[in-house]
């Protein structure tokens, strides 16, 4: 296969329809033109151009050779343009993923700032530990992850602190307690927790209840925020509610801050070694 240099050569020539031209646009010697040229045409088996009195014309061979040349050609510019703009982080695709509470504002917000023509985002919402794999199995450019309820992924991804999210508590409207501006945890001693983590394994919840001088009721076990709202609205259990989720709250459900603070729950950005211009762009809009 010619190289790249050879093609450049073999196209400019077809253009100018002169050896002498082509040469001193590209800046080889007529000799080295030639041979060049000769090289070229022993590899593809036979003559390309017609020697003319005064230039050259293609052959049948060479006007086919041309046309597969000119696409490659027009391929390698876009190329090099679209690398150009991943490496400014003007264009490019960025894949990131998230935790599905930060995809009610943080995420979404700082996206709507980054967006640019060029530039195509691919998003893929899980679980903080998932998250942290596809990173670093080069599937992901950056991704949003919490220490909760699992902590600190032990692998080698460079993490930037991005937020506190403070927990609230979710009450249905009606709730005896929905018209106070503070409560307690005490004061929800007897209600039926919604929660969705593994059964056995400590939460925030069981363990600043068992502070607080009680064992948690569950029984209800919902994933999905919006599950767990609808629970919650028909007065069937409270939840623990991050703040990054509050602007998801539905009408029907209330959120109240707690008298004794719960430990919150910290937001990083996970980076690759070598991050994009346009993930670590992400990252400062994150951070704001």
């Amino acid at each position: 296969m010619p190289d790249m240099n050879a093609l450049r050569l073999f196209d400019e020539i077809a253009r100018s329809g002169s050896f002498t031209a082509a040469g001193e646009l590209l800046g080889y010697t007529q000799s080295a033109v030639s041979r060049r040229v000769a090289a070229l045409e022993r590899e593809v088996g036979g003559p390309l151009f017609e020697r003319l009195a005064r230039g050259v014309r293609l052959t049948p061979a060479g006007a086919a050779l041309h046309r597969h040349v000119v696409a490659v050609l027009e391929r390698l510019e876009r190329a090099g343009e679209e690398l150009a703009a991943i490496h400014r982080g003007t264009g490019g695709t960025l894949r990131i993923g998230s935790f599905s509470t930060a995809n009610v504002h943080l995420v979404p917000s700082a996206l709507r700032r980054l967006a640019r023509p060029g530039l195509e985002v691919q998003l893929v919402e899980g679980l903080s530990p998932v998250l942290v794999e596809r990173l670093n199995a080069g599937a992901l450019d950056v991704a949003v992850i919490s220490d909760y309820p699992a902590g600190l992924p032990t692998s080698p991804v460079g993490l930037v602190p991005l937020k506190e999210d403070e927990l609230l508590v979710a009450l249905p409207g009606e709730h005896p307690l929905a018209a106070r501006d503070e409560i307690k945890l005490a004061d929800l001693a007897g209600e039926t927790w919604i929660e969705a983590a593994p059964r056995g394994q400590p939460t925030l919840l069981t363990q600043a209840a068992t502070a607080a001088g009680f064992t948690p009721r569950g029984g209800l076990r919902v994933a999905e925020w919006s599950g767990k709202f609808g629970f919650v609205t028909a007065g069937l259990g409270v939840t623990l509610v991050p703040e990054l989720a509050a602007r998801a709250v539905p009408e029907g459900v209330v959120l109240k801050r707690l008298s004794e603070s719960l430990p919150s729950r910290r937001v990083y950005a996970a980076l690759p070694p070598s991050p994009l211009p346009a993930a670590l762009e992400l990252v400062e809009l994150l951070k704001q």
